[in-house]
């Protein structure tokens, strides 16, 4: 009997190509989606069902948490389905421009827990000469009904590397072999359509609301501001932030996760009216917590009331602490949920 695979697709540069009869300049746009993808593939998937349920045709910049909750509920379901035997994985197509927030929030939110969870993308459009969508798709079957899958949390396989999830990153624009796991590396690769998973990624912590938040019906997300600081920067506009609609703010700062003196009045200032987590900009190595005691250092910082960021990118600490304040969590018991995923 085959593997049974799951695709769900959401859109992205994989699915895109120029509409009929548009100008030569008017770019690429999703176009195709998940029957059209899966069709496509059949002649590399010897002994693989791919199984192809579209949920967005999108890019995705345009992508809400709704939309990855919804694959959340998607997998699980999968992971329900006794049909032929049931499903060995799945595969989740979409947009690389935010394919390392669902992959980190996936595997917050526990999705791999009972099937392998494998996401991917394309850098070049379907009509592109090397476009890389296809090959990528076939790795990420190919690693999504592999038995050395189960148990890694979400993975991310893309150019033939296979990433956890929590700790891809987006680092190039163009190059093919856009995504990185910097300063860890992939846990493992692509060899001849076999998967190679040396490196065991312990799958995070699971959020304990996970469940919640799955039942909870669309909407009512929070808004939490990120905001990036550098030189000379005061962040004037933090205290401002609340008045917007913000319910909390993440701040990119500088090193490792620092803001200029001038700018902890507007720290104090954000965090009476709700929470404010700092993270590093730098893009490698962790938020620190106990080595520079200059005002507006780490130490400054957490000690005024700010959330720890951990080893989170601003965009993942964004998420991270959305879903904590849609889960209810405040005060102690959110620095705790947040802080202990920030880490892992």
């Amino acid at each position: 009997m085959s593997a049974r695979v799951l695709l769900l697709t959401l859109g992205g540069t994989i699915g895109s190509s120029r509409p009929a009869g548009g100008a030569p300049d008017a770019g690429i746009v999703p176009t195709s989606g998940a029957a059209l993808l899966a069709r496509e593939l059949e002649p590399w998937l010897a002994g693989v069902t791919l199984v192809p349920h579209e949920l967005r045709l999108a890019p995705s910049p345009s992508l809400l948490l709704d939309d990855v909750l919804a694959v959340a509920r998607a997998v699980r379901a999968a992971a329900e389905d006794a049909t032929d035997g049931g499903f060995a994985g799945v595969v989740v197509s979409q947009g690389t421009d935010t394919l390392e927030e669902t992959a980190f929030v996936l595997d917050v939110l526990g999705a791999a827990r009972d099937l392998p969870v494998v996401v991917t993308g394309a850098m070049r459009d379907r009509e592109a000469p090397g476009t890389d969508g296809p090959a990528n798709l076939v790795a990420a079957v190919d690693v999504a009904a592999s038995p050395a899958a189960r148990g890694h949390g979400v993975l991310v396989a893309f150019a033939d590397a296979v990433h956890a999830g929590r700790h891809v990153r987006k680092e190039s624009s163009t190059h093919t072999s856009a995504f990185t796991s910097a300063p860890w590396g992939p846990v493992g690769h692509v060899h001849e359509r076999v998967p190679h998973l040396p490196l065991v990624a312990q799958p995070v912590p699971r959020l304990a609301a996970a469940d919640a938040l799955l039942a909870a019906p669309p909407g009512g997300w929070p808004a939490v501001a990120l905001v990036g600081t550098g030189l000379g920067d005061d962040l004037r506009l933090l205290p401002h932030l609340a008045a917007l609609g913000y319910a909390g703010v993440v701040v990119e700062g500088m090193g490792g996760g620092h803001v200029a003196a001038v700018a902890m009045e507007h720290v104090r200032g954000a965090l009476a009216h709700g929470p404010v987590a700092v993270c590093s900009r730098a893009g490698v190595g962790p938020t620190l917590r106990r080595t520079y005691g200059y005002p507006g250092g780490e130490i400054d910082l957490l000690g005024a009331g700010a959330l720890w960021g951990g080893l989170l990118t601003g965009a993942k600490a964004r998420l991270l602490l959305a879903l904590c304040l849609r889960a209810g969590l405040s005060g102690d018991a959110l620095r705790t949920a947040f802080e202990a995923l920030a880490a892992a």
